[in-house]
């Protein structure tokens, strides 16, 4: 635990305040054994994502047929999934085998903007996915002419912009809050609500803008996506065969289902009001939708995509 003292004099009396300079994680509880098992559980699951991840970027890369919007979305939210888990997981896995489990305070607050950065990132591209699915299943004629690659690039381009864009000014004046005294979180992150409690000063304003920016990227993106799929499930439901219900429901059951994971979750954490939630629940439901959802991802996709799970033999080895 690291401090920096820093010498006052205000109204001719000296007194000493402790300004933090970095942070303690204390992580998953359990004894040392639970901590090597714990790490070693994350180290496969964090190998299986990016492998698994890694190898729809491989596919969409190189084969030919997959060069279409769908797939070149997809490409893109595998590549997201891998920053996403990537900005908790080797640090996590780092603080588990530390004896100290300390974080600069510099690093404690680049992971916090690049974990609301990337999460928002996903919402957004979770979001044009089910406007591309909404497009292809319920105006199939007008889909090549208004989903070009054109257009695909633009979305990608605004997901990622919109995402990196949105939270640099509330973070850096987060940071400028003064963290005295006490500097341990309860968490394997460094997550907003554990950051507040900690400031010495209380920041309503900078507190309601940051909850309200996280809000209403959630909110409306949900909104939008379960309107997409409201009108696609109606639109399939009046597709006469079995036969072609069968191939938009396979089209788009995987992302409904990477969406009712990723969003259920979510939702609890920041919809619910966590003072009725355990610490310990907290760190499960945030376990959930940052790492597993991103573990997920390449499951999901490639068991029910009959391209995807054709395409290993068409990438070069």
């Amino acid at each position: 635990m690291s401090f920096f003292f820093v010498d006052l004099r205000p109204m001719n009396n000296r007194s000493a305040i402790h300004v933090v300079t970095e942070f303690v994680l204390l992580g998953l509880p359990g004894c040392w054994e639970i901590q090597i098992f714990l790490f070693s559980l994350f180290l496969m699951v964090y190998v299986l994502t990016l492998l698994g991840n890694g190898a729809i970027i491989c596919a969409v890369r190189w084969v030919p047929r997959l060069h279409i919007p769908m797939y070149l979305l997809l490409g893109n939210f595998a590549f997201l999934e891998i920053w996403y888990v990537s900005s908790t997981v080797p640090n996590m896995l780092a603080t588990i085998l530390s004896k100290t489990k300390a974080i600069s305070f510099s690093g404690c607050f680049l992971q916090f903007y690049l974990f609301f950065s990337l999460g928002t990132t996903e919402c957004l591209f979770l979001a044009v996915m089910a406007y591309d699915r909404y497009l292809a299943i319920c105006r199939p004629l007008h889909y090549p002419t208004i989903m070009t690659g054109k257009l695909c690039g633009k979305l990608v381009s605004l997901c990622w912009l919109t995402g990196f864009l949105g939270y640099p000014i509330p973070i850096f004046f987060i940071s400028q809050l003064p963290f005295c005294g006490q500097n341990i979180i309860d968490h394997f992150l460094c997550d907003m609500d554990p950051l507040m409690a900690l400031s010495c000063a209380p920041a309503p304003i900078t507190e309601f803008i940051f909850y309200a920016q996280s809000s209403l990227v959630l909110f409306f993106t949900i909104i939008y996506i379960l309107r997409s799929y409201t009108l696609l499930l109606r639109a399939v439901f009046q597709v006469p065969s079995a036969a072609g219900q069968r191939k938009a429901f396979s089209t788009c059951g995987s992302q409904l289902a990477v969406v009712s994971l990723f969003y259920g979750t979510v939702m609890v954490m920041y919809v619910s009001p966590t003072y009725g939630i355990p610490t310990l629940m907290q760190k499960i439901l945030t376990l959930v939708y940052s790492i597993m959802t991103p573990l997920f991802n390449p499951l999901i996709y490639s068991l029910r995509n009959k391209d995807m799970k054709t395409c290993p033999e068409k990438c070069p080895t």
